[in-house]
């Protein structure tokens, strides 16, 4: 069973009930994502090189044109104020920490789990405050989750989503996860977008059509963050997952990547083996409710490779 698009609008509603979230006079600022029918957006994992503090990257998809973001938990957390981990051990590949550095590290681990259990939704609501001011819509949170997270950080990153008010969590995960995070996601009625890469030798690792499908088993909750550039990496078509399988996805990563056949690099927009065009023109002729996120990964400086791979989304889209 899947939602439609009238009952996940109905959810996003119902989030903007929760004490001190985004109102609706606020979310009137917001600027419309849209490009010829297809909302165009970016993962802000894509301006990681200048994300301290996190407010530069609000600066850079403002001046670049970016509308609609699918925001970092690690962002958030920074724009909220979250004690830093200290900067030592880090000298060198393969440096040792000493038993000093160590347990430093360790306590300020500490003060941040200890941060992340005092959060409130008023927390959350400061940071969706800085965004919509800026024009741009947070309509989705990315908080990774694996088998080394403990229930009380999943609890955590849903409380997060919901008191953000976001469409659905997106998270690099494992096929095994799925079942743990199922009841969460039924618990809070949150949508969660299972993201995949091409590590299709490894059955944990969620890459193919058919390791999303036993994702989609453990919930109707649990839906595909498809990322069309690891997909195509994987020699699978992302066009014949999206049109069989629209029903069940958040949103999409776009990037360009090679296929196993010619190396699987990430690459400038229009310069490997993802079909950018063709997905576009999918969503566009057939009015699919899904946002194209860029995730920027290729060599190079955001600040000026963004606005290239934006261009490029919209001439795909002209």
């Amino acid at each position: 069973m899947s939602y439609t698009r009238r009952e996940i609008g109905k959810m996003a509603l119902a989030s903007l009930a929760v004490p001190g979230v985004l109102s609706r006079t606020l979310a009137a600022q917001i600027k419309d994502a849209r490009f010829n029918g297809v909302t165009l957006g970016a993962q802000t994992y894509s301006f990681r090189s200048i994300n301290n503090p996190a407010t530069r990257i609000i600066d850079a998809m403002k001046t670049i044109g970016l509308w609609e973001a699918e925001l970092m938990s690690g962002d958030a957390e920074n724009l909220a104020g979250m004690p830093a981990l200290p900067n030592v051990g880090r000298g060198g590949r393969g440096q040792q920490m000493t038993p000093e550095q160590q347990a430093q590290i360790k306590e300020a681990q500490d003060a941040q789990r200890k941060w992340r259990l005092s959060t409130s939704p008023a927390t959350w609501a400061a940071v969706k405050k800085q965004w919509n001011d800026a024009g741009i819509d947070v309509r989705f949170l990315c908080y990774n989750m694996n088998q080394n997270t403990a229930d009380d950080m999943i609890e955590y990153g849903f409380q997060m989503a919901k008191a953000l008010g976001v469409r659905a969590i997106t998270t690099s995960t494992q096929v095994s996860m799925a079942k743990r995070i199922a009841p969460f996601a039924d618990k809070h009625n949150v949508l969660v977008g299972v993201h995949g890469h091409a590590s299709v030798e490894n059955a944990n690792e969620i890459s193919t059509e058919a390791t999303f499908l036993q994702c989609f088993e453990a919930s109707k909750n649990i839906w595909a963050n498809l990322d069309i550039g690891h997909y195509t990496a994987t020699d699978a078509d992302p066009i014949a997952f999206i049109q069989k399988h629209h029903g069940r996805i958040t949103n999409l990563h776009v990037k360009d990547r090679k296929n196993k056949k010619n190396g699987m690099a990430n690459l400038p927009f229009g310069q490997g083996d993802t079909n950018i065009k063709g997905v576009l023109q999918l969503l566009k002729t057939q009015k699919y409710d899904i946002p194209a996120n860029i995730e920027f990964e290729y060599e190079g400086d955001p600040l000026v490779e963004m606005p290239k791979c934006l261009q490029y989304m919209k001439d795909a889209l002209a």
